[in-house]
């Protein structure tokens, strides 16, 4: 399997992939990110004092509602049919902050990653903007993808750090 780049035309142009000669494969991709930021935003949050509510559900529901609109915000994404997306949300006091993960799963053509990551980074940019009133040196950060599964291309897992 080449390792180029899929998305470039012969002459350098951006082009949309093909994916309909390849199999449908059960495919699922996990990525995760964090929101650092001070401890006192941390216990605020996990209080439920926000004054824009439940910082933690509402993440959980954008970052499954961004998974969704990922054709419509990464240009040369296919659009797909998700058969599940999960976001987990957990508060870390020795980040201080909050570590996001999400699953994004399907029977398809083509994998699920880009889905995983941009439920990750649009929960975490919904937790920056709930919080940012408390705490405006919140730091987004280590956003990737953990591992893949499905495909031609087989599994990838990110090694243990």
């Amino acid at each position: 399997m080449s390792k180029g780049l899929t998305h470039i035309g012969q002459s350098g142009e951006a082009r949309m992939v093909d994916v309909g000669t390849k199999d449908e494969t059960k495919r699922s991709a996990t990525a995760e990110g964090h929101v650092r930021m001070k401890p006192e935003t941390l216990a605020l949050i996990e209080a439920g004092n926000a004054k824009k509510g439940d910082v933690i559900a509402t993440a959980r529901l954008a970052g499954i509602m961004g998974a969704k609109q990922t054709a419509s915000l990464i240009p040369l994404c296919h659009p797909l049919m998700l058969t599940k997306i999960a976001v987990d949300i957990v508060p870390d006091a020795n980040l201080p902050g909050l570590r996001v993960t999400a699953i994004a799963a399907l029977t398809g053509r083509t994998g699920v990653e880009m889905e995983a990551l941009t439920a990750v980074s649009v929960a975490c940019l919904t937790i920056y903007d709930m919080a940012k009133a408390a705490d405006r040196e919140m730091e987004i950060g280590a956003i990737r993808l953990v591992e893949k599964s499905g495909g031609a291309s087989g599994d990838y897992r990110r090694d243990a750090e």
